[in-house]
C-alpha cells in the first residue's frame, strides 16, 4: 500500500496521508515521500492549487511516529527540522501555489505543525489538535512555537502547548485557526471546491499574491506596507487595460452566477 495517494483534475492537485492503521503518523518512509511530493507539485505548473489530507476518519496525522523515534533516539533529528529531504513541513511551505488543508480527524503534535505549514484550514466535525510536545519531553522544530501564536494569541497558544490539551474543531474555529467546520462527507468536496475557485484565477497572480501576504505577515506593519508598495508598483505596471477590461466583465459574469436571477 502506497503511503501517498496523489490525485490531479481541473487545476488541483489532492495529496493524502494514507496510514489510517498508524493515524497516518509521520514515519521517516511518510516524510520523506510527502516533501518529496510538495516539491514536485510546486514545479508543476500545471498544478494551480492543492489540497492535503489524511486517510480514514480518524486522523489527519499523528504526528513524528513515536514508535519508531522511540526505538532509534537518533531520529529525534526530524524533530528539529534536520534533514531538509525529510521536512514535509518546510517543503509544504515553500508551494507557490496555495495548499489547503482538510483537516479529517486528529493533528496532532508534528502533525499540527503540518496543519499549520498550510495556507487555508477547513475541518471536519471529527478534527481535533493538540501540541504535545512537552508531554512527550520534546520542543518543536517545524515552527509550531512561534506560528501558533500568531494564529490564536500568545494566551491561547500556551493553554494548547503547556497543557497538551485538546482543540475541538469548534473551538478552533471560534479561535481563528480553522476558517469552517463541516461534515465528514462534505470535507474533501468543500476543500476541492475552494481549490478550484483560487485554480480558476491567474496562477502568476495567485503565487505573487500569496508571496506578498506571506512575506508581509513576517514584517513590521510599517515595513509591509512599504513591501506592498513595491509589489503592487512593479506588478501593476505590466497589466494591460485590456486584461484589466477582460477580467473585470469575468468577474461581473461570475457574480451574476452567483447571486442569481433577481
Amino acid at each position: 500500500m502506497s503511503l501517498l495517494l496523489v490525485t490531479r483534475g481541473d487545476g488541483v492537485a489532492t495529496v493524502t496521508l494514507n496510514r489510517p492503521e498508524a493515524m497516518n503518523a509521520l514515519s521517516r518512509a511518510l516524510r520523506a515521500e510527502l516533501a518529496a511530493a510538495m516539491r514536485e507539485l510546486a514545479a508543476d505548473h500545471s498544478v494551480r492549487a492543492i489540497v492535503l489530507t489524511g486517510a480514514g476518519e480518524r486522523a489527519f496525522t499523528a504526528g513524528l511516529d513515536l514508535k519508531e523515534l522511540g526505538a532509534d533516539t537518533s531520529n529525534l533529528g526530524a524533530a528539529n527540522a534536520e534533514g531538509a529531504e525529510e521536512n514535509p513541513v518546510r517543503a509544504i511551505e515553500l508551494c507557490p501555489q496555495p495548499v489547503i488543508g482538510a483537516i479529517n480527524g486528529v493533528a496532532i503534535t508534528g502533525g499540527f505543525e503540518v496543519a499549520l505549514a498550510c495556507d487555508i484550514l477547513i475541518a471536519s466535525t471529527h478534527a481535533c489538535f493538540a501540541d504535545t510536545h512537552a508531554r512527550v519531553g520534546i520542543l518543536p522544530g517545524w515552527g509550531l512555537s512561534q506560528k501558533l501564536s500568531r494564529v490564536v494569541g500568545i494566551s491561547r497558544a500556551k493553554e494548547l502547548s503547556l497543557t497538551g490539551n485538546f482543540l475541538d474543531a469548534e473551538a478552533a474555529r471560534d479561535w481563528g485557526l480553522v476558517n469552517r467546520v463541516v461534515a465528514p462527507a462534505e470535507l474533501l468536496p468543500a476543500a476541492q471546491a475552494l481549490a478550484r475557485d483560487i485554480a480558476s484565477i491567474d496562477p502568476a497572480t495567485v503565487r505573487t499574491y500569496k508571496r506578498l501576504i506571506d512575506d508581509g505577515y513576517a514584517l513590521p506593519l510599517g515595513e509591509a506596507l512599504a513591501l506592498e508598495q513595491r509589489v503592487s508598483g512593479a506588478a501593476n505596471r505590466r497589466v494591460t487595460a485590456e486584461e484589466v477590461e477582460a477580467r473585470r466583465l469575468a468577474v461581473i459574469a461570475r457574480g451574476r452566477e452567483h447571486s442569481g436571477p433577481r
